[in-house]
């Protein structure tokens, strides 16, 4: 809203530069009006400034808007001891299988900006984008598994232990895991051997699907896979996206709070402590790809109860406070590099775009 004297000042200013040679265009682009606003005022209805009444226009409070005690209430629940390494969308949801509902994720999201919680408390790269190629698609468990091998510290510069880790693509269960001194392909060979006589895996069940590093592509551990029916799967050259899925796990495991600050001692300390992390991922981590169960529980199909569960205490929300309630619907099939939707649309604009000229020549016609 602007009085009759400011209105007045602006005028002149604009006056003053339409004199000097400058576009009326131009000199109300530099103040930030429209010529059509500046047009307005100088009718002589609108010489007497805004007649409108101020505060009408004021925004009202939300009706479920929280308190001071209950905003209180909820930043002492996302610091409690239980809470406090969790984001609020892993906390939401703990809190339904309990029965219980504090707020929604974006209003606990928004009391950690206030107070100035959501900072990185780790050094983090930044994010980079990537590419999606083909698709590799599990409908089920025990279908595709997908493994890599990450570094450990020792206590000797330059030495590591490595982490050799299979995780199930649909569930995104540990399946397999071991901690050596080397990397070798006997040795991935070996373990992937004892991951199917545990799982019971069939000739012809499995795909193992890896990056391309010298232990995956090994003569023996070809030779092993080959003679246990499994298909091999590797990612394209040169496209570090391609095992996504192992990455983003080992990116989960180093930034616990419980990953160690010194380095490891000898294998038993590594191997103990990826014990204790392969319990809390498979049974206690509510992984948001999977809607919030733990890995274990989607492996076992118990996912579908669980989460009908969860939506009776969201519908009862909605019923409520009539707002639009939390997603709690299963996940279906898991698929690996997989072609976004916005790819696919764009595909398809391009092959219409390609028909069109063909078709307006014709009506022209």
């Amino acid at each position: 809203m602007s009085g009759a004297q400011q209105r007045k000042d602006l005028l002149e200013l604009i006056q003053e530069a339409c004199t000097g040679g400058a576009r009326l265009t131009q000199a109300c682009a530099q103040i930030g009006l429209s010529e059509r606003t500046v047009q307005r005022w100088q009718h002589p209805d609108g010489q007497d400034g805004d007649h409108r009444a101020s505060g009408l226009h004021e925004r009202a409070e939300p009706i479920n808007k929280l308190s001071a005690f209950e905003r209180k209430a909820a930043m002492a629940l996302l610091n409690a001891e239980e809470f406090k390494n969790l984001p609020p969308s892993q906390i939401v949801p703990r809190l339904a299988d309990q029965g219980r509902y504090i707020a929604s994720e974006s209003t606990l999201y928004r009391l950690l900006h206030q107070a100035g919680q959501m900072k990185h408390r780790r050094l983090e790269r930044a994010p980079q984008k990537r590419s999606k190629p083909r698709a590799l698609t599990a409908t089920q468990p025990e279908q595709i598994f997908c493994w890599d091998i990450t570094y450990l510290p020792t206590q000797v510069r330059g030495s590591y232990f490595y982490l050799y880790l299979f995780v199930d693509l649909f569930s995104r269960k540990i399946v397999g895991w071991q901690v050596y001194d080397a990397e070798s392909a006997e040795l991935a060979g070996a373990l992937l051997q004892d991951i199917c006589a545990r799982h019971g895996i069939q000739a012809g069940q499995l795909v193992v699907h890896s990056d391309n590093g010298s232990p995956m592509k090994g003569e023996t551990m070809l030779a092993t896979m080959q003679r246990l029916g499994v298909a091999p799967s590797r990612s394209r050259p040169s496209v570090s996206n391609d095992n996504a899925y192992s990455e983003s796990l080992f990116k989960t495991l180093k930034y616990r709070p419980d990953m160690p600050v010194k380095a490891f001692e000898n294998l038993l300390q590594a191997r103990r402590w990826v014990t204790d992390l392969v319990h809390w991922y498979n049974e206690e981590h509510r992984h948001s790809a999977i809607c919030f169960v733990t890995p274990s529980q989607r492996h076992a199909e118990q996912d579908k109860d669980l989460l009908a569960g969860r939506a009776t205490v969201y519908e009862w929300l909605a019923r409520r406070t009539h707002s639009a309630g939390q997603n709690s619907a299963a996940i279906g099939a898991v698929s690996i590099r997989s072609t976004s939707i916005l790819t696919r649309l764009k595909q398809r604009r391009s092959k219409l775009s390609k028909k069109l000229p063909d078709s307006t020549s014709s009506c022209d016609n």
